[in-house]
């Protein structure tokens, strides 16, 4: 939704409501863990609140809130760890610690793209606006991701 001057807090409480559990679900996924995603989903809301006026209805409401939970989340994202690997065990579906360190391993943008496209379920160009990026861009950054993980589970398996 557009809207001409600044969001309401009515559109943002629409926001939240439809989507919070997705943006928990991200910011998780970008934080490292669900308290801290919690935090950055409430820190992102209360910047969008107080930053409400600014916003220049450029790109869809949502897409202006996307971009507040994925920046509040990476600034609570514990650091990053390096896992080996056989350090950690596989869950029965065979993914698990080890794709979650694959997915670590990503260059940010690869990280959030997949993260935005996957938990959040966002198409090409909400991923573009959330991100600063052209929908191009964002195709490209999928595909990246995912022959690297392709190739690092391809090695992993040998």
């Amino acid at each position: 939704m557009r809207l001409s001057r600044g969001a309401s807090i009515i559109e943002l409480e629409r926001v939240y409501r439809a989507d919070f559990l997705r943006f928990v679900r991200v910011a998780t996924a970008i934080a490292g863990d669900e308290e801290s995603g919690a935090d950055a989903v409430h820190d992102a809301f209360v910047q969008a609140v107080r930053k409400r006026r600014s916003y220049r209805a450029e790109g869809p409401l949502e897409a202006w809130v996307w971009r507040l939970v994925v920046n509040a989340a990476k600034k609570r994202a514990r650091p990053k760890m390096h896992v080996e690997l056989e350090e950690t065990p596989a869950r029965e579906n065979g993914f698990g610690d080890p794709l979650r360190a694959l997915v670590a391993s990503l260059p940010e943008r690869q990280r959030l793209a997949l993260f935005l496209r996957y938990y959040a379920d966002l198409d090409y160009e909400a991923i573009a606006d959330t991100l600063g990026v052209s929908t191009g861009t964002v195709g490209a950054t999928l595909n990246a991701a995912h022959t690297a993980l392709r190739r690092s589970l391809e090695e992993a398996r040998r």
